[in-house]
């Protein structure tokens, strides 16, 4: 969830580049940082879904 929110980001991001503008003194910058930040917290595990019994890949006989 945090990588498509990343993308959505970097998306806003990329567009206030293009037509150089800001909204509210945040420029395309910011959303590029923001977005990087999401996507560290994507590929550290923050907000995945948690599985009982350890690892769900696993299958136990």
């Amino acid at each position: 969830m945090l990588a498509i929110a990343a993308a959505v980001v970097f998306g806003l991001g990329f567009l206030l580049d293009l037509i150089n503008t800001r909204i509210g003194g945040i420029s395309g910058t910011t959303f590029l940082l923001l977005g990087l930040l999401l996507l560290a917290l994507h590929q550290a595990g923050v907000g995945t879904a948690g599985v009982r019994g350890g690892t769900a890949w696993r299958r136990r006989r």
